[in-house]
């Protein structure tokens, strides 16, 4: 296992990774090294690469935490998951401590993200606890067409939008609008679809929006020709149509721009919820007191606790959501490449980097 293993390191922001060859961590008790199939390039990822946003670990740091792969070795007490194949969370609670035990999960503080806490998935291997591991049923997997690798966007990109919907309290017969609908935020459509709400996609991007209409959004606008007070009543118009309430919007923020930010918060109605899924460095100008006048809630979500990720994993191999039309696969060793394509937006599916071992 050890003799081809290797990773690709971030030495500095702005510079070109660099192909490594390390010894896979031996892991501890309720612990499991993972042979990565396949890892997602996500926007957070270009922010550490090209912005300057501040990794938790110091550099070097591999980076990539949309891991999909199979167990190769495990530690004491982890005997049941040798062999098994795996997602592997996103954000790795510790499990033990008071907020874990509380259903915190998400803000426990001795928290794992690969590629930002550990390193992470542009690699062969890595070394993870197995309490942030979520079983694939191969055969389901298979019988959509799906390899191990394909399913990496699970995490994250689709666990992600998936607890900020279950946040939120989307339910059938809800009006959603998700503004940004590229990567996360497609998925955010295809979740809230499959929860039973009616969606409206917003985008600058014509390709992304066409794209998402026929996975799960019922109305589209472009927010380039579109936008402030006219697209709110151009929202309520549609709601009206479609005998949607008028009040409570799930709006969902995924653009990860501070335009998309300004603009889900301008939709707030009476009664709505704003969840920020999306991150950016940029600053925004807001009126907070628009969430008393509308006695609004604004919601933040940070990544998804492990035990959610069976659920939306049976979304996926059920059918309600959709992955292969939003990806593609390329070699490791084109990272470079690949992230370069990324960050110029060139790119018209989330890259899954696939490691030759």
């Amino acid at each position: 296992m050890t003799d081809s293993a290797h990773r690709w390191m971030m030495t500095a922001v702005g510079a070109p990774m660099s192909r490594t060859a390390f010894e896979p961590r031996a892991p501890e008790p309720g612990e499991a090294t993972v042979a990565i199939s396949g890892c997602g390039v996500c926007h957070t990822d270009l922010g550490f690469l090209y912005d300057g946003v501040r990794c938790n670990h110091d550099l070097p740091l591999t980076l990539g935490h949309e891991i999909s792969g199979r167990v190769m070795a495990v530690g004491a007490g982890a005997e049941a998951w040798a062999g098994q194949a795996v997602i592997v969370a996103a954000v790795i609670p510790c499990g033990e401590c008071d907020l874990c035990k509380r259903g915190r999960g998400t803000i426990c503080r001795a928290q794992k993200m690969p590629g930002n806490d550990i390193h992470g998935g542009f690699a062969s291997h890595i070394t993870v606890p197995v309490n942030g591991l979520c079983a694939v049923d191969e055969a389901r997997l298979d019988a959509r067409g799906m390899t191990l690798a394909d399913l990496s966007v699970m995490a994250d990109a689709v666990t992600t939008p998936y607890q900020a919907a279950l946040q939120a309290g989307v339910k059938a017969g809800s009006l959603a609008v998700v503004i940004g609908v590229g990567g996360v935020g497609g998925y955010a459509v295809q979740v809230a679809n499959a929860l039973g709400a009616t969606v409206v996609a917003v985008d600058v991007d014509d390709a992304k929006l066409e794209a998402i209409a026929e996975y799960g959004a019922a109305k589209v606008f472009n927010a380039g020709e579109i936008g402030g007070r006219e697209l709110k009543k151009a929202v309520g118009a549609f709601a009206k149509a479609q005998g949607l309430p008028a009040t409570e919007w799930f709006i969902f923020e995924c653009s990860g721009a501070a335009a998309g930010q300004q603009a889900a918060y301008g939709l707030l109605v009476h009664g709505a919820t704003l969840s920020v899924v999306g991150f950016t460095m940029d600053k925004v100008e807001l009126r907070l007191s628009n969430l008393m006048a509308f006695h609004a809630r604004a919601l933040g979500n940070w990544g998804c606790t492990p035990e959610l990720y069976p659920d939306a994993l049976e979304l996926i191999l059920d059918g309600k959501i959709q992955v292969l039309p939003f990806v593609e696969q390329h070699p490791l060793d084109d990272i470079n490449d690949v992230f370069a394509a990324a960050h110029a937006h060139e790119l018209k599916r989330r890259a899954i980097l696939v490691p030759t071992h």
